[in-house]
C-alpha cells in the first residue's frame, strides 16, 4: 500500500505532535500545582475581545484543528483508505463500533443523572497521541496499521464533531444557523466553478465561523465544513486543498494543540481527587476509553468481517487489530474537548480531566506493550 505524500507530511506532523502534547502536559500539570499557579490563571484567563485566551484557543484556534482533520478527510475520501466502499467499510466500522459502545458503558453509570450529557467524551481518539504511541512501537509493525488507526481516528473525530453539533447546543438562533449555511453553501459553489484562490474561502470561512458562534452551534464546525469547499485534485497537481493541508500541519502540530493542552489540562489537583475517580462520570470515562472503545472497534470488526462486508488488510492479523483498538482509547484532545461542552460545574470537569489523562495514559501503555509483544513474535 503507498504513502500519499499529504498522508506523509500529516503522518510525521501528529508523531511529533504527539511527544510535544506529551510534554505539555506534563509540564500544564507541574504549573497548575506549583507556587506559580496564580500567575497562569491569569494569563488564560487574560481577555481578549471580550473572551478569555482559553476561550480563543478553544473556538477560535481548534478551528483550524478542525480544518486540518476535515481536509485530511476529503483527501481519505478522494484517493486514500476510504477512498472506495471495501477500503472504508473496516475502518467505519470499527469507528462506529468505538463511539456506541463507549458512550452505552457511559451512559450505564450515568443515565438519568445531571452528568449524563457526558456520554460523548469517550468516543473520540486523539490522533496525535495514538500514533505517536504507534510510532514508538518501531519499524515492525506495518505501515498499513498505521493508515487503519488514522482512518478510524479520523472517523472518530468526524463522530465527536457531529457530536457537538447535534447535542451540546443549548440555544439555537435560526437566523444565524441559516446565514452560516448559506455561507457554506456559497462556498461550495465557489469550489464548483474551479475558483482557485485562497481569499474568498478565508473571507467566507471567518464570517461562517462567526454566524455559527452566533447561531448557537459551536463554531469549530466550521473547520470541518470549510475544508470540504476547498478544491481538491484526484490527480498529483497541486491544489488548494494539498496546498492548505501542507502549509497547516506543522502550526496545527506545533502551535495548536500544544496551545490546546497546556490551557486544558491546567488541573491544580484537589486533595480529594482519588475519590472524585469513584464518581459515576469518571467511571463512565474510565469503562469508556478503556473497556469500550476496545470492546466496540473489535466486536463490530470481527462480525463485520465474519459476514464479509469487508476483510482484514493484507499482513494484517486479529493481534495487530487489538492493538489500535487498544490505543484507540487515548482520548485526550477529543474527549477533554467535549468534557467542556457537556459539563458546567468546575469539580465535575476536573474531575473528568483527571479520569481523561488516566485513562488515555493507560490505554497507550496497553496499546504499546500489546504491539510490541506482538512485533517481537511476528519478527
Amino acid at each position: 500500500m503507498k504513502y500519499i505524500k499529504p498522508f506523509d507530511e500529516f503522518l510525521k506532523s501528529e508523531k511529533a505532535s504527539g511527544i510535544i502534547l506529551i510534554f505539555c502536559t506534563v509540564l500544564s500539570l507541574v504549573l497548575a500545582n506549583s507556587p506559580w499557579k496564580d500567575a497562569d490563571v491569569q494569563v488564560w484567563s487574560f481577555q481578549l475581545g471580550g473572551h478569555s485566551v482559553t476561550y480563543w484557543i478553544n473556538d477560535a484556534l481548534m478551528t483550524v484543528f478542525f480544518l486540518l482533520i476535515g481536509l485530511e478527510l476529503q483527501r481519505e475520501f478522494a484517493v486514500g483508505e476510504l477512498s472506495d466502499f471495501k477500503k472504508a467499510s473496516l475502518p467505519i466500522v470499527a469507528a462506529i463500533g468505538g463511539m456506541l459502545v463507549p458512550a452505552t458503558l457511559f451512559l450505564c453509570f450515568n443515565i438519568g443523572t445531571v452528568t449524563q450529557s457526558g456520554a460523548g467524551i469517550p468516543m473520540a481518539t486523539d490522533i496525535a497521541f495514538a500514533i505517536g504511541i504507534l510510532s514508538l512501537v518501531g519499524k515492525k509493525i506495518p505501515k498499513t496499521l498505521i493508515i487503519i488507526l488514522t482512518a478510524l481516528a479520523v472517523v472518530d473525530d468526524l463522530g465527536a464533531i457531529l457530536v457537538i453539533a447535534l447535542f451540546y447546543t443549548n440555544t439555537l438562533v435560526p437566523l444565524h444557523l441559516f446565514i452560516a449555511l448559506f455561507i457554506f453553501g456559497l462556498l461550495f459553489l465557489f469550489k464548483r466553478f474551479h475558483i482557485h484562490h485562497f481569499l474568498p474561502y478565508i473571507i467566507g470561512g471567518i464570517m461562517m465561523w462567526y454566524f455559527f458562534q452566533q447561531s448557537g452551534i459551536h463554531p469549530t464546525i466550521t473547520g470541518v465544513l470549510l475544508a470540504f469547499t476547498i478544491p481538491f485534485k484526484r490527480k498529483k497537481q497541486p491544489s488548494l486543498s494539498a496546498t492548505l493541508q501542507h502549509h497547516l500541519h506543522r502550526p496545527v502540530a506545533f502551535v495548536v494543540l500544544p496551545l490546546f493542552a497546556l490551557a486544558n489540562t491546567y488541573i491544580t489537583i484537589p486533595d480529594t481527587w482519588a475519590k472524585g475517580l469513584t464518581e459515576s462520570h469518571s467511571l463512565g470515562i474510565f469503562s469508556g476509553l478503556l473497556i469500550g472503545k476496545p470492546l466496540g472497534i473489535l466486536l463490530f470488526s470481527f462480525v463485520a468481517v465474519a459476514f464479509r462486508f469487508c476483510a482484514l488488510p493484507q499482513g494484517i492479523t486479529w493481534k495487530h487489530f487489538t492493538g489500535i483498538a487498544l490505543l484507540s482509547g487515548i482520548g485526550f484532545t477529543m474527549s477533554i474537548f467535549i468534557t467542556l461542552l457537556a459539563f458546567t460545574h468546575d469539580a465535575t470537569i476536573t474531575e473528568s480531566k483527571i479520569a481523561i489523562l488516566i485513562s488515555s495514559f493507560l490505554a497507550g501503555i496497553l496499546g504499546y506493550v500489546w504491539l510490541r509483544k506482538v512485533a517481537v513474535r511476528q519478527a
